[in-house]
Protein backbone atom coordinates (compact mmCIF):
# COMPACT_ATOMS: atom_id res chain seq x y z
CA UNK A 1 0.00 0.00 0.00
CA UNK A 2 2.88 2.37 0.71
CA UNK A 3 4.06 2.13 -2.90
CA UNK A 4 0.48 2.58 -4.19
CA UNK A 5 0.02 5.75 -2.12
CA UNK A 6 3.43 7.06 -3.12
CA UNK A 7 2.77 6.74 -6.85
CA UNK A 8 -0.86 7.95 -6.77
CA UNK A 9 -1.32 11.50 -8.18
CA UNK A 10 -2.53 13.70 -5.33
CA UNK A 11 -3.70 17.21 -4.52
CA UNK A 12 -3.34 18.94 -1.15
CA UNK A 13 -5.85 21.62 -0.15
CA UNK A 14 -5.02 22.26 3.53
CA UNK A 15 -1.36 23.13 4.04
CA UNK A 16 0.10 26.03 6.02
CA UNK A 17 3.45 26.87 4.48
CA UNK A 18 4.79 28.11 7.84
CA UNK A 19 3.90 24.68 9.19
CA UNK A 20 6.44 23.05 6.87
CA UNK A 21 9.33 24.69 8.76
CA UNK A 22 11.41 21.68 9.74
CA UNK A 23 13.71 21.98 12.79
CA UNK A 24 16.79 21.73 10.59
CA UNK A 25 15.68 24.71 8.49
CA UNK A 26 14.66 26.60 11.62
CA UNK A 27 18.25 26.39 12.88
CA UNK A 28 19.67 27.21 9.45
CA UNK A 29 17.55 30.35 9.07
CA UNK A 30 18.18 31.41 12.66
CA UNK A 31 21.91 31.30 11.94
CA UNK A 32 21.48 33.15 8.63
CA UNK A 33 19.46 35.93 10.29
CA UNK A 34 21.39 36.19 13.56
CA UNK A 35 18.50 34.96 15.71
CA UNK A 36 19.03 33.10 18.97
CA UNK A 37 16.49 30.34 19.46
CA UNK A 38 15.32 29.21 22.88
CA UNK A 39 16.16 25.64 21.80
CA UNK A 40 19.72 24.36 21.89
CA UNK A 41 19.32 21.49 19.46
CA UNK A 42 17.09 19.95 16.81
CA UNK A 43 16.20 17.15 19.22
CA UNK A 44 15.08 19.72 21.79
CA UNK A 45 12.74 21.31 19.25
CA UNK A 46 11.31 17.92 18.29
CA UNK A 47 10.73 17.11 21.95
CA UNK A 48 8.64 20.29 22.23
CA UNK A 49 6.27 18.98 19.53
CA UNK A 50 4.13 17.24 22.15
CA UNK A 51 0.91 19.23 22.16
CA UNK A 52 -2.20 18.61 24.19
CA UNK A 53 -4.39 21.23 22.48
CA UNK A 54 -4.47 23.71 19.60
CA UNK A 55 -3.20 26.73 21.52
CA UNK A 56 -0.10 24.86 22.73
CA UNK A 57 0.76 24.19 19.09
CA UNK A 58 0.03 27.77 18.02
CA UNK A 59 2.33 29.18 20.69
CA UNK A 60 5.25 27.14 19.32
CA UNK A 61 4.19 27.73 15.71
CA UNK A 62 4.35 31.50 16.07
CA UNK A 63 7.62 31.26 17.99
CA UNK A 64 9.25 29.24 15.21
CA UNK A 65 8.14 31.80 12.66
CA UNK A 66 10.58 34.43 13.94
CA UNK A 67 13.40 32.95 11.84
CA UNK A 68 11.52 33.89 8.64
CA UNK A 69 12.58 37.41 7.73
CA UNK A 70 13.62 37.83 4.11
CA UNK A 71 12.14 37.06 0.72
CA UNK A 72 14.85 34.40 0.33
CA UNK A 73 13.73 32.76 3.59
CA UNK A 74 10.16 32.42 2.33
CA UNK A 75 11.40 31.18 -1.03
CA UNK A 76 13.56 28.53 0.64
CA UNK A 77 10.72 27.43 2.94
CA UNK A 78 8.26 27.09 0.07
CA UNK A 79 10.77 25.45 -2.26
CA UNK A 80 11.60 22.79 0.34
CA UNK A 81 7.90 21.92 0.65
CA UNK A 82 7.36 21.84 -3.12
CA UNK A 83 10.36 19.53 -3.49
CA UNK A 84 8.66 17.27 -0.96
CA UNK A 85 5.53 17.42 -3.14
CA UNK A 86 7.54 16.26 -6.14
CA UNK A 87 8.93 13.38 -4.06
CA UNK A 88 5.45 12.33 -2.92
CA UNK A 89 3.72 12.83 -6.30
CA UNK A 90 1.60 15.69 -5.00
CA UNK A 91 0.99 17.43 -8.31
CA UNK A 92 -1.31 20.25 -7.19
CA UNK A 93 -1.46 22.32 -3.98
CA UNK A 94 -3.49 25.19 -2.59
CA UNK A 95 -1.40 26.49 0.28
CA UNK A 96 -2.04 28.98 3.08
CA UNK A 97 0.14 31.65 4.57
CA UNK A 98 -0.59 33.91 7.56
CA UNK A 99 0.17 37.54 6.57
CA UNK A 100 -0.73 39.10 9.93
CA UNK A 101 1.67 36.85 11.82
CA UNK A 102 4.50 38.29 9.74
CA UNK A 103 3.26 41.86 9.54
CA UNK A 104 3.10 41.94 13.36
CA UNK A 105 6.86 41.24 13.22
CA UNK A 106 7.38 44.16 10.81
CA UNK A 107 7.86 41.82 7.85
CA UNK A 108 6.18 43.42 4.83
CA UNK A 109 3.36 41.57 3.09
CA UNK A 110 5.18 41.73 -0.27
CA UNK A 111 8.32 40.15 1.19
CA UNK A 112 6.35 37.09 2.24
CA UNK A 113 4.16 36.86 -0.85
CA UNK A 114 6.95 37.37 -3.37
CA UNK A 115 9.18 34.76 -1.73
CA UNK A 116 6.40 32.17 -1.75
CA UNK A 117 5.24 33.05 -5.27
CA UNK A 118 8.75 32.88 -6.74
CA UNK A 119 9.15 29.35 -5.45
CA UNK A 120 5.77 28.40 -6.91
CA UNK A 121 6.73 29.73 -10.35
CA UNK A 122 10.02 27.83 -10.28
CA UNK A 123 8.36 24.62 -9.06
CA UNK A 124 5.87 24.55 -11.92
CA UNK A 125 8.70 24.94 -14.42
CA UNK A 126 11.27 22.58 -12.93
CA UNK A 127 9.36 20.15 -10.68
CA UNK A 128 6.05 19.82 -12.47
CA UNK A 129 4.22 20.81 -9.27
CA UNK A 130 1.48 23.44 -9.53
CA UNK A 131 0.53 25.54 -6.50
CA UNK A 132 -1.84 28.40 -5.71
CA UNK A 133 -1.91 30.75 -2.71
CA UNK A 134 -4.69 31.37 -0.18
CA UNK A 135 -4.11 33.93 2.58
CA UNK A 136 -5.36 33.03 6.04
CA UNK A 137 -6.84 35.59 8.40
CA UNK A 138 -5.92 35.18 12.07
CA UNK A 139 -9.25 34.87 13.82
CA UNK A 140 -7.92 35.89 17.26
CA UNK A 141 -7.31 39.38 15.80
CA UNK A 142 -10.11 41.83 14.95
CA UNK A 143 -11.89 42.28 11.65
CA UNK A 144 -10.27 45.68 11.02
CA UNK A 145 -6.90 43.94 10.88
CA UNK A 146 -8.40 41.41 8.47
CA UNK A 147 -9.70 44.21 6.23
CA UNK A 148 -6.16 45.62 5.96
CA UNK A 149 -4.91 42.22 4.80
CA UNK A 150 -7.76 41.95 2.30
CA UNK A 151 -6.76 45.35 0.86
CA UNK A 152 -3.27 43.93 0.25
CA UNK A 153 -4.69 40.74 -1.25
CA UNK A 154 -6.82 42.72 -3.69
CA UNK A 155 -3.76 44.59 -4.92
CA UNK A 156 -2.01 41.23 -5.42
CA UNK A 157 -4.92 39.26 -6.82
CA UNK A 158 -2.77 38.00 -9.70
CA UNK A 159 -0.90 35.91 -7.09
CA UNK A 160 -3.65 35.07 -4.57
CA UNK A 161 -6.77 33.02 -5.30
CA UNK A 162 -8.56 32.86 -1.97
CA UNK A 163 -9.19 33.93 1.61
CA UNK A 164 -9.14 31.59 4.62
CA UNK A 165 -9.55 31.79 8.38
CA UNK A 166 -7.36 30.04 10.96
CA UNK A 167 -5.78 30.32 14.46
CA UNK A 168 -7.63 29.94 17.79
CA UNK A 169 -11.15 28.79 16.98
CA UNK A 170 -13.02 28.85 20.30
CA UNK A 171 -14.37 32.29 21.12
CA UNK A 172 -13.72 33.53 17.59
CA UNK A 173 -16.73 32.37 15.57
CA UNK A 174 -16.99 32.83 11.80
CA UNK A 175 -19.57 35.61 12.23
CA UNK A 176 -16.79 37.84 13.56
CA UNK A 177 -15.48 38.13 9.97
CA UNK A 178 -18.72 38.35 8.03
CA UNK A 179 -18.01 41.77 6.52
CA UNK A 180 -14.49 40.96 5.33
CA UNK A 181 -15.76 37.77 3.68
CA UNK A 182 -18.54 39.67 1.93
CA UNK A 183 -15.98 42.06 0.50
CA UNK A 184 -13.65 39.21 -0.47
CA UNK A 185 -16.52 37.53 -2.29
CA UNK A 186 -17.38 40.73 -4.15
CA UNK A 187 -13.76 40.93 -5.25
CA UNK A 188 -13.83 37.44 -6.71
CA UNK A 189 -11.80 35.48 -4.16
CA UNK A 190 -12.54 31.85 -3.35
CA UNK A 191 -13.61 31.44 0.28
CA UNK A 192 -12.64 28.81 2.85
CA UNK A 193 -12.46 28.74 6.66
CA UNK A 194 -11.22 26.51 9.46
CA UNK A 195 -14.28 25.32 11.37
CA UNK A 196 -15.27 22.46 13.61
CA UNK A 197 -11.76 21.46 14.68
CA UNK A 198 -12.04 22.57 18.30
CA UNK A 199 -15.25 24.57 17.87
CA UNK A 200 -18.60 22.78 17.77
CA UNK A 201 -20.86 22.26 14.74
CA UNK A 202 -22.17 25.84 14.99
CA UNK A 203 -18.77 27.03 13.74
CA UNK A 204 -19.22 24.93 10.61
CA UNK A 205 -22.76 26.26 10.12
CA UNK A 206 -21.53 29.81 10.64
CA UNK A 207 -18.78 29.39 8.06
CA UNK A 208 -21.31 28.07 5.54
CA UNK A 209 -24.14 30.49 6.14
CA UNK A 210 -22.43 33.70 7.30
CA UNK A 211 -19.15 33.52 5.40
CA UNK A 212 -20.52 31.62 2.39
CA UNK A 213 -17.42 29.44 2.17
CA UNK A 214 -16.96 26.97 -0.66
CA UNK A 215 -14.90 24.53 1.42
CA UNK A 216 -14.58 23.70 5.12
CA UNK A 217 -11.10 23.23 6.58
CA UNK A 218 -11.31 20.39 9.13
CA UNK A 219 -15.05 20.15 9.86
CA UNK A 220 -14.80 17.16 12.22
CA UNK A 221 -17.52 18.39 14.56
CA UNK A 222 -20.09 18.66 11.78
CA UNK A 223 -20.97 15.16 12.99
CA UNK A 224 -22.81 16.80 15.89
CA UNK A 225 -25.59 18.06 13.59
CA UNK A 226 -27.45 15.74 11.22
CA UNK A 227 -29.11 18.56 9.27
CA UNK A 228 -25.70 20.12 8.73
CA UNK A 229 -24.34 16.79 7.48
CA UNK A 230 -27.23 16.58 5.05
CA UNK A 231 -26.45 20.06 3.77
CA UNK A 232 -22.75 19.28 3.35
CA UNK A 233 -23.62 16.13 1.44
CA UNK A 234 -26.29 17.68 -0.77
CA UNK A 235 -24.11 20.66 -1.68
CA UNK A 236 -20.97 18.52 -1.90
CA UNK A 237 -19.04 20.96 0.28
CA UNK A 238 -15.58 19.47 0.64
CA UNK A 239 -13.99 18.89 4.05
CA UNK A 240 -10.20 19.18 4.20
CA UNK A 241 -9.53 16.69 6.98
CA UNK A 242 -6.08 16.42 8.57
CA UNK A 243 -5.63 13.05 10.34
CA UNK A 244 -2.13 13.31 11.84
CA UNK A 245 -2.80 16.90 12.91
CA UNK A 246 -6.00 15.79 14.66
CA UNK A 247 -4.13 13.05 16.48
CA UNK A 248 -1.24 15.27 17.56
CA UNK A 249 -3.59 18.02 18.80
CA UNK A 250 -5.84 15.52 20.62
CA UNK A 251 -8.84 16.34 18.42
CA UNK A 252 -9.09 12.55 18.33
CA UNK A 253 -7.42 10.33 20.91
CA UNK A 254 -6.60 7.66 18.36
CA UNK A 255 -6.80 7.53 14.56
CA UNK A 256 -9.10 4.52 14.76
CA UNK A 257 -11.62 7.05 16.11
CA UNK A 258 -11.09 9.56 13.30
CA UNK A 259 -14.39 10.57 11.60
CA UNK A 260 -13.03 10.42 8.04
CA UNK A 261 -14.31 6.92 7.25
CA UNK A 262 -17.72 7.60 8.78
CA UNK A 263 -18.01 10.81 6.75
CA UNK A 264 -16.79 9.06 3.61
CA UNK A 265 -19.40 6.33 3.98
CA UNK A 266 -22.08 9.01 4.46
CA UNK A 267 -21.21 10.38 1.02
CA UNK A 268 -19.47 13.54 2.23
CA UNK A 269 -16.71 14.96 0.05
CA UNK A 270 -13.77 14.23 2.35
CA UNK A 271 -10.14 14.93 1.48
CA UNK A 272 -6.87 14.05 3.24
CA UNK A 273 -4.30 16.75 4.03
CA UNK A 274 -1.23 17.34 6.20
CA UNK A 275 -1.99 20.79 7.74
CA UNK A 276 1.39 21.57 9.41
CA UNK A 277 3.49 18.52 8.56
CA UNK A 278 6.74 19.58 10.20
CA UNK A 279 4.93 19.76 13.54
CA UNK A 280 2.51 16.85 13.22
CA UNK A 281 4.70 13.96 12.13
CA UNK A 282 3.99 13.51 8.45
CA UNK A 283 3.39 14.96 5.00
CA UNK A 284 0.53 13.97 2.73
CA UNK A 285 1.63 10.40 1.96
CA UNK A 286 2.04 9.69 5.67
CA UNK A 287 -1.50 10.93 6.28
CA UNK A 288 -2.89 8.67 3.57
CA UNK A 289 -0.94 5.74 5.01
CA UNK A 290 -2.19 6.48 8.54
CA UNK A 291 -5.80 6.47 7.35
CA UNK A 292 -5.31 3.18 5.54
CA UNK A 293 -3.65 1.61 8.58
CA UNK A 294 -6.18 2.93 11.12
CA UNK A 295 -9.47 2.94 9.24
CA UNK A 296 -8.92 0.31 6.58
CA UNK A 297 -9.60 2.43 3.51
CA UNK A 298 -8.53 0.41 0.50
CA UNK A 299 -7.05 1.39 -2.86
CA UNK A 300 -10.35 2.30 -4.51
CA UNK A 301 -11.33 4.39 -1.46
CA UNK A 302 -8.04 6.28 -1.49
CA UNK A 303 -8.41 6.91 -5.21
CA UNK A 304 -11.85 8.40 -4.51
CA UNK A 305 -10.48 10.61 -1.74
CA UNK A 306 -7.75 11.83 -4.10
CA UNK A 307 -10.42 12.44 -6.76
CA UNK A 308 -12.39 14.47 -4.21
CA UNK A 309 -9.41 16.76 -3.67
CA UNK A 310 -8.94 17.53 -7.36
CA UNK A 311 -12.69 18.08 -7.77
CA UNK A 312 -12.80 20.37 -4.71
CA UNK A 313 -9.86 22.47 -5.88
CA UNK A 314 -10.34 25.98 -7.23
CA UNK A 315 -9.03 25.10 -10.67
CA UNK A 316 -11.32 25.57 -13.66
CA UNK A 317 -13.10 22.59 -15.19
CA UNK A 318 -10.51 22.01 -17.91
CA UNK A 319 -7.60 22.11 -15.46
CA UNK A 320 -9.37 19.77 -13.06
CA UNK A 321 -10.06 17.29 -15.83
CA UNK A 322 -6.41 17.26 -16.84
CA UNK A 323 -5.39 16.16 -13.35
CA UNK A 324 -8.34 13.79 -12.99
CA UNK A 325 -7.27 12.08 -16.20
CA UNK A 326 -3.85 11.43 -14.65
CA UNK A 327 -5.56 9.87 -11.64
CA UNK A 328 -7.86 7.83 -13.87
CA UNK A 329 -4.87 6.50 -15.82
CA UNK A 330 -3.17 5.53 -12.58
CA UNK A 331 -6.31 3.82 -11.32
CA UNK A 332 -6.68 1.76 -14.52
CA UNK A 333 -3.07 0.60 -14.23
CA UNK A 334 -3.06 -0.09 -10.49
CA UNK A 335 -6.42 -1.55 -9.50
Amino acid sequence: MKDFIHKMPKAELHLHIEGTLEPEMMFELAKRNGITLSYKSIDEIKAAYDFDHLQAFLDLYYQGMVVLKTEQDFFDLTWAYLEKCAEQNIIYVELFFDPQAHMERDIEFDVVLNGIHSAIVKAKESLGVEAKIIISILRHLDENSAQVVLDLAIVNQNKIIGIGLDSSEKGNPPEKFEQVYKRAQLNGFFLVAHAGEEGDSSYVSGALHKLCVQRIDHGNNALQDQSLLNELKNKQIALTLCPLSNKRLKVVEDLTLHPLKQMYEMGLKVTINSDDPAYFGGYLNENYQAIHDSLGLQKEDLIQVSRNAFEASFLNAEQKQRYLNQLLDYESQSI
